[in-house]
């Protein structure tokens, strides 16, 4: 497709033809021009946007999701039917726990529930994975002397182990498909959703982890525009073409927070490399840590803090003033918003998920999911933005919610500058399209993945309804 002409669609309010060339548009005019294209599209009057970009997701976690188990129902009935449904030696690897709902894991209950099986139970939240004893066995648990493995007051291994996606990715085999074949399917579902961009926000310390998406996207299989972050081992690393390089992913972990002398050498590292950081914040204390090594650092263009769940209305001024971008998630106020209100201290329930106070204060915001983690649809986010209400119906935070056009906006930035300027359908600009069955006006009083009906990538189509 190298010539396209969309027709009749809608573009800043008015009707227009839209020419695409070798990937990019070159003419954005009256109904009626742009003949002599190879294909025509008719979009009979339906918005044409930027595709949407998703600022904050994680792939090969996606791609596993969907060889895994889940186990946000019932626990100990889904660990149960998959160890007998499956075949002796095979492992098992289940998402989504839920301690609130289910009640404390570890390596025991596990082995109850499985016994002998090889097999890992993630939390919701992604910071957490559960290992039976037989995987644990596996990895090397008892003699390894890595952070963030839980031990017994005899010093044995607790099954629980935090921030060890790396290490536990290279010691434990993989179950069902290969991530190639779950990435392709994440390419579809992404495509469907008129997204055309993300950005792979995964502290991974190896390169390896990026080979395997860019050999993707560089088949076709997963048709998207992907930057990528990484950890700070890889701050001087440039990953893959096609790849596009992203911030530097910090972790900033409540369960064990790093001392500050750590974090501003983190700072310094990927600043001293030409990168920006971007920096997981879900708590106030997390915050006002990464804020106090920011204070010794200095910020640079594109520094980010990712999450941004806690956010006291005092620090929203510093945030501005170190000119910092914050990338939020506003589904979880809609997908979580209930457990929220119930776990959370009473004196951060006002500052959860904050958005249209911290625009208002001068901070710039962009849009995310934190797929799988989070739900993976950008509408939703869109819906959740606007009404900040939880699945019961209870506003979540003392922000009122943004506009319709605000909240679409969240996504329409660009992948080096979330929450800046706003992409646009217009002549030179690359071809990454997402087309709606109606005007966007229409589309925004309902917002949902169900109005798209075409998405491009670089002039190719990548879903026809």
């Amino acid at each position: 497709m190298s010539t396209v002409t969309l027709r009749a669609a809608e573009v800043d309010g008015e009707l227009v033809d839209v020419r695409v060339e070798s990937g990019r548009i070159t003419e954005v005019g009256a109904p009626g021009s742009g003949a002599g294209a190879e294909t025509e599209i008719d979009c009979a009057g339906g918005a044409l946007l930027p595709g949407l970009h998703d600022h904050h997701l994680h792939l090969l976690s996606m791609a596993a999701v969907a060889t895994s188990v889940d186990v946000s129902e019932d626990l100990d009935r889904a660990l149960q039917t998959a160890h007998a449904e499956l075949p002796p030696g095979a492992p098992i690897r289940a998402i989504n726990y839920d301690e609130m709902r289910e009640g404390p894991l570890d390596r025991w209950r596990l082995d109850a529930l499985a016994p002998d099986r090889v097999m890992r139970v993630q939390h919701r939240s992604g910071a957490l994975w559960v290992l039976s004893s037989a995987a644990l066995a596996s990895v090397g648990a008892a003699e390894a002397e890595v952070e963030g493995i839980e031990r017994d007051e005899r010093g044995q291994p607790t099954g629980r182990v935090f921030r060890q996606d790396d290490w536990l990715r290279d010691r434990l085999p993989e179950s069902g498909q290969s991530a190639w074949g779950g990435l392709v399917a994440v390419g579809r579902r992404l495509a469907s959703l008129g997204v055309t961009g993300v950005t792979d926000c995964t502290p991974t310390a190896t390169a390896a982890y990026f080979e395997t998406i860019a050999s993707a996207v560089r088949s076709g299989a997963l048709p998207l525009r992907v930057s990528t972050t990484g950890g700070p081992a890889l701050s001087a690393v440039h990953p893959p073409d096609p790849l596009q390089q992203g911030p530097v992913k910090i972790i900033l972990a409540d369960h064990a927070l790093p001392a500050l002398n750590d974090v501003v050498a983190w700072f310094e590292q990927a600043h001293g490399a030409g990168r920006a950081v971007a920096v997981h914040c879900v708590t106030r204390a997390s915050l006002l840590l990464a804020l106090a090594a920011w204070s010794e650092t200095g910020s640079r263009p594109g520094d980010r803090v990712e999450h941004g769940a806690v956010v006291p209305r005092e620090l929203v001024e510093t945030l501005r003033d170190l000119s910092l971008t914050v990338v939020t998630q506003p589904s979880f106020v809609s997908a979580r918003g209930d457990a929220y209100l119930a776990e959370v201290e009473p004196a951060d329930r006002p500052d959860l998920y904050r958005c249209r106070s911290l625009m208002e204060g001068g901070v710039a915001v962009a849009g995310s999911t934190d797929a799988p983690f989070g739900p993976d649809d950008p509408w939703q986010a869109v819906a959740a933005a606007i009404t900040r209400r939880s699945a019961a119906g209870v506003m979540v935070g003392a922000d009122r919610g943004l506009a319709p056009f605000a909240a679409l906006h969240l996504f329409l930035g660009s992948a080096g500058r979330p929450g800046g300027p706003v992409r646009r359908v217009e002549a030179g600009a690359a071809a990454d399209l997402c087309l709606l069955d109606v005007p966007l006006r229409e589309a925004l009083d309902e917002p949902s993945r169900r109005h798209v009906v075409a998405t491009i990538v670089g002039g190719q189509r990548t879903y026809l309804a």
